[in-house]
């Protein structure tokens, strides 16, 4: 996943009513009408929201007339955490040699703890 994409990705899920819509299709599709139903919102706004969400390849809506289904696209969710996990492999490493030093401090610690007794 380029940067650019990743980016949009983000974006799009920073906004809690399209979180809020990703978590409900994961459930399964959804027309639009019935995506909009718990928001206090136009219908046109929800679409708006869609858009983002579409332009980030989290959902898709296949060609033709109304009623049309959302449906989530999860291989993003895929490459995401491919994303995540790669830094995520980083910091775990870096932790662990802190670890290290961490121990070996609190040892010489007791060591030099028990000298003195």
């Amino acid at each position: 996943m380029s940067a650019d994409s990743l980016s949009r990705v983000f974006a799009a899920l920073a906004d809690p009513t399209r979180r809020d819509m990703v978590a409900r299709l994961a459930d399964g599709d959804a027309t639009v009408n019935q995506l909009a139903e718990p928001y206090r919102m136009s219908l046109q706004a929800v679409y708006k929201h869609l858009r983002v969400l579409e332009e980030a390849g989290l959902v898709t809506r296949p060609p033709g007339p109304q009623p049309r289904a959302v449906h989530l696209e999860t291989e993003v969710f895929d490459r995401m955490n491919e994303w995540i996990e790669r830094y995520r492999g980083r910091a775990e490493r870096r932790f662990s040699r802190l670890d290290a030093v961490l121990e070996t401090m609190r040892a010489d610690e007791e060591r030099e703890e028990e000298g003195r007794r």
